[in-house]
């Protein structure tokens, strides 16, 4: 399969600047899921500038409605 980076990068609202993950979800997923956290793409831009991406923080923001 071959990356769409190109594409992805237009949809990915990833605010930290040095990251080399950004557009290849398929590392990014990897990396997150193996921090217990989730990427950027699953948070509304206030959530993901927190930079909290944990489950714990995902959860709470169902909770309140706000995903």
């Amino acid at each position: 399969m071959e990356c769409s980076k190109e594409k992805n990068l237009t949809r990915c609202n990833c605010s930290y600047e040095p990251c080399s993950r950004k557009g290849i979800c398929c590392q990014c997923l990897q990396y997150h899921l193996k921090a217990r956290q989730l990427p950027a793409c699953c948070f509304s831009q206030d959530a993901e500038a927190t930079y909290d991406r944990s489950f714990e923080h995902f959860a709470r923001l169902v909770q309140q409605r706000k995903v």
